[in-house]
Formats: C-alpha cells, sequence, structure tokens
C-alpha cells in the first residue's frame, strides 16, 4: 500500500482561480484541503457550543404550555440544524478522502474538471454544474409525474 504524497505547502496569498499550473496540482490540492479542514473544524466547534450551551440547559419542562411548546420547537430547530451539520462533516470527510486519492475536482458523472469557482463556492462539489442542473432538471420532471 503506498501512502498519498505530503500536501504542499500553500502560500498565503494563493488564489486557485489564478493558478496557471496543471489543473488540482499538489498545491491547488492542498488549498482545498486545508479549507474543508477549517470548515470541518468550524462546525465542530459550532457543534461543541450548541451542545454545551443550548441542548443541555434549555429546560424543556415548562409550566406554561406555550412556553413549552415554544422551547421544544427550538430544541427540535437545533437538532435539525445539527443533522444537516453532520451530513456535511460526512460530505467534507469525502472530499478530503477524494483529495486523498486524487480524484478530487473533477465531476462524478463526466469526470472533467470541476470549475475552481464552483469549488471555492462549494468544496464539497461532485458535479460540474453541467451535471448538477441536468440533476436537477431530471428530479424536477420525476417529481412532475
Amino acid at each position: 500500500m503506498t501512502s498519498a504524497p505530503a500536501p504542499a505547502l500553500v502560500p498565503a496569498d494563493y488564489d486557485p482561480l489564478k493558478d496557471k499550473g496543471e489543473f488540482m496540482n499538489p498545491t491547488m490540492a492542498a488549498f482545498f484541503r486545508q479549507k474543508l479542514k477549517d470548515w470541518r473544524a468550524e462546525l465542530l466547534r459550532e457543534s461543541q457550543e450548541t451542545i454545551a450551551e443550548t441542548l443541555q440547559t434549555t429546560e424543556l419542562q415548562k409550566p406554561d404550555i406555550a412556553d413549552r411548546a415554544s422551547a421544544e420547537t427550538d430544541h427540535a430547530l437545533e437538532l435539525r440544524a445539527r443533522d444537516r451539520e453532520r451530513k456535511l462533516i460526512a460530505k467534507i470527510n469525502a472530499a478530503i478522502a477524494r483529495i486523498d486519492s486524487g480524484e478530487y475536482g473533477y465531476c462524478e458523472e463526466t469526470g472533467e474538471p470541476i470549475a475552481i469557482a464552483r469549488l471555492l463556492a462549494r468544496p464539497v462539489a461532485t458535479l460540474s454544474i453541467e451535471a448538477q442542473e441536468r440533476h436537477e432538471r431530471m428530479e424536477k420532471t420525476q417529481r412532475d409525474d
């Protein structure tokens, strides 16, 4: 089993949009790896804060039924948000694994490079804009049936 190459160091002023080198070269891959790791760390930190500050200290047993309903709704919204973040963290981990395997930045459907601007906006993207639009059109037509 071969190990992945050591990640390249990313200069502080690096901009992947201005990189004229090969698509997803080691510096670009390292840039996106760090972006994904930073995003994951932020989500985990926010999750820990929510657990410590909101979910553990919220008293759901209120004497007033309206207060109880409001507290339960707030609690459910927090849990739903944490679940979305949990799923997003799984996507981030999968994106990092794709960087490790050399597949990151390439459309899963066509194999073509995904636009750098799209990856900057949505680092966990697995489809090019064109492929994503096709999927959305297909979903829309299947829902209309």
